[in-house]
């Protein structure tokens, strides 16, 4: 039986997010504002839910990401290296417009849901039945009252969601998540589909900053007295 809440995190911010590359399974590290926005999102989750297992991707981003609330909470943090973020073959670590000038075809395939042949992608259906299998698979332990906390990546998120939602592959019916945002399941079995999608891309709210460059800077001084010259 499915019960517990699942939430799915996305990791922080990388390089390669920052410059607009696809990272499919480069082991690449946060970068500061990764780091940042990491720290801010796990104090903003833990202000609303409490998980009581923690189970991350083993790529060192969402390690990292992960790490963040640990060091909040003392949870250990079990890997998993089915919440990979999907393979994208050939076109790990280059731009849209590098993958559009060497693969049109193919990336206006991928740009309109469909799979691109030949560059060594995985499938959404595999990315979405790995992930799935295990979310249900750590889900399965909890209690009514439970949180699974997982920490994975944006498309292998999506693509999760969509299985676990009895949703067809190539259903398209969900943004992308903001670095270090997450998403809320609700176990609802025996019910057809045994989850439920409770919250998307759930987050921190600070207006006073730009979410993904990072922390506004500390008033100065002079900033003083632009705002008040007497």
């Amino acid at each position: 039986m499915t019960a517990g809440r699942v939430l799915l995190w996305r990791h922080g911010r990388t390089a390669y997010n920052a410059g607009a590359r696809l990272q499919g399974q480069v082991d690449i590290p946060l970068d500061e504002v990764g780091h940042w926005q990491a720290a801010t999102a796990a104090t903003a989750l833990l202000s609303r839910r409490t998980p009581t297992r923690v189970v991350s991707s083993d790529l060192g981003r969402a390690r990292d990401t992960a790490g963040h609330l640990a060091a909040l909470t003392g949870l250990p943090v079990a890997l998993d290296p089915r919440l990979r973020e999907r393979g994208f073959g050939r076109w790990e670590g280059l731009t849209g417009d590098e993958i559009g000038a060497g693969w049109p075809e193919e990336f206006a395939l991928w740009r309109a849901g469909g799979d691109p042949p030949g560059v060594g992608a995985e499938t959404r259906a595999a990315v979405g039945e790995r992930v799935a299998a295990a979310v249900t698979e750590h889900a399965a332990a909890l209690a009514h009252d439970e949180t699974l906390l997982c920490v994975a990546h944006g498309a292998a998120i999506s693509s999760g969601i969509t299985a676990l939602l009895g949703l067809p592959p190539g259903w398209r019916g969900l943004t992308g998540i903001a670095n270090a945002h997450w998403v809320e399941l609700l176990g609802d079995a025996p019910r057809t589909p045994a989850w439920r999608l409770a919250g998307y891309n759930l987050g921190p709210i600070d207006p006073g900053t730009d979410w993904d460059t990072g922390p506004a800077p500390a008033p100065t001084e002079a900033d003083a007295e632009t705002r008040d010259p007497d």
